[in-house]
């Protein structure tokens, strides 16, 4: 395929025409990407690279059904939903079929942040409350309403950057949290956390609107919640008047293998109030939905505001959306996110044993995290390290992001036609960068060795460079040896609860 500008020329036009804060992938050396098939994608040299970062692209990249559905349904029609079309009611019958019995009623919008915010309207109509109670670390979207809810964005911009009507909860994280794995019941532990946070949001006259909380925390650091967690929260939080919104836009549509929703990992006694879906429902066309309960919209729609979306629930989205779940079903894509996840555990929780950078490995299905530590005691957050091996990955044709409050954690969330011989191949790759890094700054493989020791170590012997380190990525310029205050110093020897597939 002929391009119609060199990569330079593209890159040139891209930094006159397009804003600043839109950020690219790889700055250094950003790629061109020009094509992709499966897991796979090309740039325009024809150079292929693995995926394993593309959740949006879930039942593969240019995936032909999906594709020929698209095409057929735009060579016919393409509307709003104030017409009548089968496509619009077969899909929410289907889309609804997939979760318990009450979330019944369906609202199709056009990207994740968009259903979020209309789930927020959705609460805030059904009791008159308006507060909201968040995640330490989340991010629910880009638009207003959602900045607001984000701590992971709002906290870039200042410390008084958090709005009256937020609270803010602990991450339910039992790895880097406040209650960890030791903790005979941290579920509990968290739920309690936000128990007080509406008792106090109570004695001040506020009144909570709603819960919001991803399934499992993404860019908070592939956080799985333990189970019970979300029943404890949803009990406390009804009983305050708000209802649980459960963000499924990250990890929905059968990732976690044994279910279709993540949600579903907290067991059949957890149904949400409100569950917001995106990212993958559409493999790459621009299409969301929230679901709730026929009470919450009949209270919606007596606010006597129509609610109208112009390209929400088109005949096009929606013969994708059919076309997207027919894939899942017919390709077994579930069975193959339990069977890939689980062998990609075990090769990292190999990595683990291996080498004194990997402090954890957590996930379900193809939803994975690799929490990298400069010493697996103190679990200080390996960022600059994170971000050479996300680059030295690349020069290996592979691409994986790093994240997290810390930019630590690298992130497997890649399209669900993902193989075991990929993950064979990330694993292996990996293995050997970490093999290389280790060796060149000297790290031990002996996990007795203090932060201290390592910190005299690497004042003498040159601090770690790694390539890209002055990329703008935020928390880089946190020297790993000034993190000590605060984490965790005593070695963990207790189970994890995490959930497993």
């Amino acid at each position: 395929m002929e391009e119609r500008y060199s990569k330079a020329e593209t890159l040139a036009l891209r930094r006159r025409h397009i804003g600043p804060s839109c950020k690219i992938l790889f700055a250094k050396d950003p790629l061109k990407i020009v094509r992709a098939q499966g897991q796979y994608m090309f740039d325009e040299k024809g150079q292929k690279y693995l995926d394993c970062i593309n959740n949006v692209a879930h039942v593969g990249h240019s995936h032909p059904y999906v594709i020929k559905a698209a095409t057929k349904q735009m060579e016919l029609l393409n509307t709003n939903s104030r017409f009548l079309h089968d496509n619009l009611v077969q899909y929410a019958q289907l889309l609804t079929a997939t979760l318990p019995e009450k979330l019944s009623v369906c609202y199709f919008v056009n990207s994740g942040s968009e259903a979020n915010d209309l789930a927020l309207r959705l609460a805030r109509q059904y009791h008159g409350h308006q507060d909201v109670i968040t995640l330490e670390n989340a991010y629910h979207g880009h638009v207003t309403s959602l900045i607001d809810i984000s701590p992971y964005k709002f906290n870039q911009l200042g410390k008084d950057s958090k709005k009256e009507f937020v609270h803010v909860a602990p991450s339910p994280d039992t790895y880097r949290g406040k209650y960890r794995e030791d903790h005979p019941d941290p579920a509990s532990a968290y739920a309690e956390e936000v128990k007080k946070i509406l008792e106090e949001a109570q004695k001040n006259g506020r009144k909570i609107a709603a819960f919001i909380a991803e399934s499992m925390q993404s860019c908070g650091g592939q956080v799985i919640p333990p189970v019970g967690y979300f029943q404890k929260v949803a009990e406390y939080v009804r009983a305050a008047g708000g209802v649980f919104i459960a963000d499924e836009v990250q990890v929905g549509f059968g990732r976690v293998g044994k279910h279709f929703w993540a949600f579903q990992l907290q067991g059949e006694d957890f149904v949400p109030d409100i569950v917001t879906m995106g990212k993958p429902i559409g493999n790459g066309h621009p299409m969301s939905c929230v679901v709730t309960t026929r009470e919450i919209a009949e209270s919606f729609g007596a606010s006597g505001l129509e609610y109208f979306n112009t390209f929400g629930g088109n005949p096009v989205s929606c013969a994708i959306g059919l076309a997207v779940l027919d894939v899942i079903e017919k390709e077994d894509l579930q069975g193959n996110a339990t069977r890939v996840g689980n062998y990609l555990l075990e090769l990292l929780a190999e990595q683990k044993e291996k080498h004194p950078l990997v402090g954890d490995i957590r996930g379900v299905g193809l939803f994975v995290g690799v929490d990298l530590v400069k010493d697996q005691q103190m679990r200080t957050p390996a960022t600059a390290e994170a971000l050479h091996l996300i680059y030295k990955l690349k020069e290996h044709q592979i691409l994986l992001s790093a994240d997290g409050p810390h930019r630590n954690i690298l992130k497997f969330k890649p399209p669900m036609c993902f193989t075991m011989e990929d993950a064979k191949q990330v694993v292996e790759t990996i293995d050997a960068l970490l093999t290389e890094m280790e060796e060149a700054t000297g790290m031990k493989t002996e996990n007795n060795i203090s932060t201290t020791a390592q910190c005299k170590r690497k004042t003498t012997e040159g601090s770690f460079q790694p390539e890209g380190a002055n990329e703008s990525i935020g928390h880089m310029n946190r020297a790993a040896c000034r993190q000590e205050s605060g984490l965790y110093s005593k070695k963990r020897s207790v189970p994890s609860k995490r959930i497993r597939t």
